[in-house]
């Protein structure tokens, strides 16, 4: 796990390293224990290193194998790459290091661009071919690490986050029209390759870019996920044995494929609780588990210690349990922002911020529960889209999932922003594509392979990454994802949510986790708007620099501030937290 950087020129000039230099500083905290950079003609690399797998200088990068042509900047885990590495060392590739680094560069070499579909696990990547003049980049199937770049015709810059490519101070930073509607109607998720500012794209998931030396770009998607049913059927006994056992398979590998301790972010929930589980069936002991908790509001509980603790009693794990005063989330809060690739309205986010600062101290990566709601239907709105009935698909959906309707966005922003419903037409392309047998098989791959990569995906890879720490998402692993796809709804549906999981977790997690009421990680005091947090956001969107961007209409602000409690969106968020969480980003960021 690291943080990437680098510049291709195509006007004939020779990159800046001191460009270079200034985007590798703004991944120091990402890799945390290596810096290394790498230039050739018109290229040049840079790279921040956390040392997982291999922990050796000789995997220390850039990666440069002078006698293939090849040079490498790698961020995330191949989780098969042993088994690479052995078809590879068949082929008569010589290894001179122990990782999975070297297997992506050998892997390159033999077969070409399709390396990507080989690859299992998470990952953003270039790979610079000498030979050829050519960079070519990959990103993992889920986006589960994120890449982005700024490209203008004359020169390519990319990096692992939005902050160091604005480090190089040549970034056109206006606001994307696109990117503003999706951030303010879709609970700040701006699909690829959209960001919130013009000069800023990200690379799509599933995806992989070729730039040639004379600006010539290609992309292809390599991979797409099918939601229909396969062709022999299964009853439900034959879908619990399959998920539990490739998700027992998805939980291990993330244990195994690492040279230091892998820890738990244990949250109280089922999903987390039952990778706990799932470890120690598989004979993992010693199992360290981290817990944070909050402070509750009237209307809310701020921690589920008394779910947490269950686990941690029955399995008798190596437990590190943080409880955090509300007006420490305030003072983190600046910071938290800072780090945020692009700007995050979920109330966990500082929570996992201030929660990773502290983990970091005891282990270097985790496993989190990341994904399972998406990819096993746990939230409440889920059976609401499942059960409605009369309504074209994109209604179906928005009505009960969108922060703001169109007519409302159009109310929020000033008139310079305000145009088509790109939010609505999104989204309802998107239903549209093939591949899905049922409604909720649509919604579901939507949020799988779109939404949920630029919100749950992107917060923990930020707050942890953050810290120098690898956060690993076993709901996510594409084979699971793919199994559960095909899955029929009520497999996922019924036992109000997440039926198939809380099958398998019977007998391995406590009752009381399975059958509680399902909870969302839990930080009052952004939800429920008062007191120090109201004046906080009453000053960032009263500030000068707030009204010398005029991004929002006066009136709606005055609205929201007069009655910050009474105004939440559809999934129960704030909407003044989203209009101040935007302008302090800005703020702070650009």
């Amino acid at each position: 796990m690291c943080g990437i950087c680098g510049e291709f020129r195509f006007d004939g000039l020779a990159p800046d390293l001191a460009r270079t230099n200034k985007m590798m500083t703004r991944l120091e905290r990402r890799g945390p224990d290596h810096g290394g950079s790498y230039s050739d003609g018109p290229i040049a690399l840079g790279h921040r290193r956390l040392a997982i797998i291999d922990l050796s200088e000789h995997a220390n990068q850039p990666l440069v194998d002078q006698q293939l042509g090849l040079s490498l900047v790698f961020n995330g885990t191949i989780y098969n790459f042993p088994a690479l590495r052995s078809e590879l060392q068949d082929k008569g590739y010589h290894f001179f290091s122990s990782g999975d680094s070297e297997v992506i560069l050998k892997a390159y070499a033999e077969w070409g661009e399709a390396c990507v579909e080989r690859l299992h696990g998470m990952f953003a990547f270039a790979i610079w071919d000498m030979r050829k003049q050519r960079l070519f980049l990959g990103r993992d199937r889920l986006g589960i690490k994120p890449l982005y770049y700024s490209f203008d015709g004359k020169r390519l810059l990319f990096a692992s986050n939005a902050q160091a490519l604005l480090a190089t101070g040549e970034i056109d930073t206006s606001i994307d029209s696109v990117g503003l509607h999706h951030q303010l109607t879709l609970h700040a998720v701006i699909p690829a390759p959209h960001t919130i500012l013009n000069g800023i794209k990200k690379m799509r998931p599933a995806h992989c870019m070729c730039f040639s030396i004379d600006g010539g770009l290609s992309e292809r998607e390599y991979w797409t996920l099918s939601a229909c049913r396969p062709a022999e059927k299964m009853d439900e006994q034959e879908w619990t044995d399959a998920i539990h056992e490739s998700l027992k398979s998805a939980v291990e590998k993330r244990k195994t494929i690492a040279d230091v301790p892998v820890g738990v972010l244990l949250s109280g929930g089922l999903d987390s609780c039952l990778l706990v589980g799932l470890l120690a069936e598989a004979g993992v002991g010693n199992i360290k588990t981290f817990t944070v908790g909050f402070e509750d509001q009237p209307e809310e509980k701020g921690n589920e210690f008394e779910f947490s603790d269950l686990i941690v009693d029955r399995y008798n794990t190596e437990h590190h349990k943080f409880f955090i005063r509300n007006d420490r989330v305030l003072d983190y809060l600046p910071d938290a922002v800072d780090v945020m690739a692009e700007p995050m309205v979920g109330q966990d986010a500082v929570a996992f911020y201030m929660l990773s600062e502290q983990v970091a101290k005891e282990v270097k990566v985790v496993q989190s529960g990341q994904g399972a709601d998406e990819v096993f239907a746990g939230y409440f709105w889920y059976p609401q889209m499942h059960e409605a009935q009369g309504e074209d698909e994109l209604t179906r959906f928005s009505s009960r999932y969108f922060d703001r309707d169109h007519e409302e966005y159009l109310q929020t922003v000033s008139k310079q922003f305000q145009g088509e419903d790109h939010t609505g037409n999104l989204v309802k392309n998107l239903l549209a594509k093939g591949n899905a047998d049922e409604y909720l098989d649509k919604v579901l791959k939507l949020d799988v392979t779109t939404l949920i990569v630029d919100d749950p995906v992107k917060r923990v890879d930020n707050m942890t990454m953050a810290w120098g720490l690898e956060a690993r998402v076993p709901f996510l692993d594409h084979e699971l994802v793919e199994l559960a796809a095909s899955m029929p709804p009520e497999m996922k549906l019924q036992s109000q949510g997440k039926h198939v999981l809380k099958k398998i977790a019977r007998g391995i997690v406590p009752d009381p986790i399975i059958d509680r009421p399902k909870a969302y990680f839990p930080v009052p005091a952004l939800k429920y708007v008062r007191g120090e947090f109201l004046g906080f956001m009453r000053e960032i969107l009263h500030s000068d620099a707030a009204r010398q961007r005029g991004l929002f209409q006066a009136d709606y602000v005055e609205k929201l501030l007069a009655n910050p409690e009474g105004y939440h969106t559809r999934l129960q968020g704030s909407k003044l937290w989203h209009l101040a969480l935007l302008e302090m980003w800005l703020q702070r960021n650009i």
